[in-house]
């Protein structure tokens, strides 16, 4: 039987006429400087892309807060950075301890029982982050060659506050860390050297704001040093840091580089070095403060304590257990907002990364969220919340002018 081609339907006869405002917990909506460079194929060899790659390297350096020459842009989502590392330090006979705090979290174990390690889960004590003298008692109780934790975890919106602690504590102990900043890096503090992180890594479709399928990933030059000599066969080929290394540190081939997600990934890292991580951490805690604020006089409730609350990924409780798929279709079909659902939890989670934090983009998910709740029957008072927002001037001066804005 001859197979015959399907219909021809355009991409814009799929696409909804009016375009999705993407305020869940990632993907986030990119810049248009990033959309622009997304759109373009130059070869991957050669001295232009030498040139690109080595801002990449140079921007990522102050991204990452780090001297270490060992950047290496990924192929793959933040997943497959994660494997990268997990598969760089473990392998029959190595040890780790994974701090799961959710779904993101225990990916780490999934990962580390594929290439045959060891692996120990310390659990927190409820809905908290990890707390150093408790993660003390695990490395005194056995001998561990990996520690890996991340600085927020995604799926429930909680945040290591003491992952500095941690961080030293494990080096203390002769431990090397390993650390999932996807929706942390540039949206908080998370200085590589300063506080002794072995390798970090991030997504591109989070608080960076490139796009998704490409990440990035430092490892300190003590901890690289360490991989090049090991002498266990590499489970994988593309995510070899090794080989990685021909392509990003000598400019000679390892495989054809996803050349518009790189394109991609330098031109968001040049608007965050134009912005600068002091700029940029304050907008984001800024705009994530006023959304909460808003969503409590509105009358929603957040998942987690103040203490410890995720700025970048915020969890909400789903008050009068609305189905939560529900509710995010009408919002999309209604409102052409879409926020998050989670992984088992009853919550709903907003994201505050990048180009969410817009005055703009905190109004309409505010009003989408109301509106949204309101129509399966929850009472709310979206009046005074988006009556609050509009009096927040000086929040929206605030963030406008991060983008060189007027209002």
């Amino acid at each position: 039987m001859k197979i015959r081609p399907p219909e021809s339907i355009a991409l814009k006869d799929i696409l909804p006429k009016t375009p999705v405002l993407l305020m869940g917990s990632g993907p986030v909506p990119v810049p248009p400087a990033v959309a622009v460079a997304n759109s373009m194929v130059i070869s991957h060899l050669g001295e232009t892309m030498k040139k690109i790659v080595s801002r990449i390297q140079l921007m990522g350096q102050y991204v990452f807060q780090t001297n270490t020459t060992k950047i290496f842009g990924i192929a793959g989502p933040s997943s497959a950075a994660m494997e990268m590392a997990v598969t760089s330090l473990l392998w029959p006979g190595r040890k780790v301890l994974v701090l799961n705090m959710g779904t993101f979290s225990a990916r780490f174990t999934e990962l580390a029982k594929g290439v045959g390690a060891e692996v120990t889960e310390l659990f927190p004590d409820g809905l908290s982050p990890f707390r150093a003298h408790d993660v003390k008692l695990a490395l005194e109780s056995k001998q561990f060659d990996v520690l890996t934790l991340v600085q927020g975890e995604t799926s429930c919106g909680v945040k290591n506050i003491e992952l500095e602690a941690i961080v030293k504590l494990a080096k203390s102990y002769g431990v090397r860390t390993i650390v999932d900043a996807v929706c942390t890096l540039t949206t908080m503090t998370c200085p590589m050297d300063e506080w002794g992180i072995d390798i970090a890594l991030v997504g591109g479709q989070k608080g960076i704001s490139a796009i998704p399928g490409v990440s990035l990933i430092a490892f300190s030059e003590e901890t690289f040093e360490f991989i090049s000599q090991r002498q266990e066969r590499m489970p994988h080929w593309c995510l070899d840091p090794r080989r990685a290394y021909r392509f990003w540190g000598l400019g000679e081939y390892h495989y054809t580089a996803p050349v518009p997600g790189i394109l991609a990934l330098h031109e968001a890292l040049r608007l965050i070095c134009e912005e600068t991580l002091e700029k940029r951490i304050e907008r984001h805690l800024r705009s994530s403060t006023l959304l909460q604020h808003s969503l409590e006089v509105m009358g929603l409730e957040m998942y987690t304590p103040a203490e410890f609350r995720l700025n970048s990924v915020v969890a909400i409780k789903n008050p009068h257990k609305v189905i939560t798929k529900d509710l995010i279709s009408y919002m999309i079909n209604h409102h052409q907002v879409e926020i998050s659902g989670a992984f088992g939890l009853d919550i709903i989670r907003i994201g505050q990364m990048g180009e969410q934090c817009r005055l703009e983009n905190v109004k309409k998910v505010v009003s989408a969220v109301g509106a949204g709740y309101e129509h399966f029957g929850v009472k709310l008072d979206v009046q005074s919340a988006m009556s609050d927002l509009d009096k927040s001037r000086e929040s929206a001066i605030a963030l406008d002018l991060a983008y060189g804005m007027t209002l």
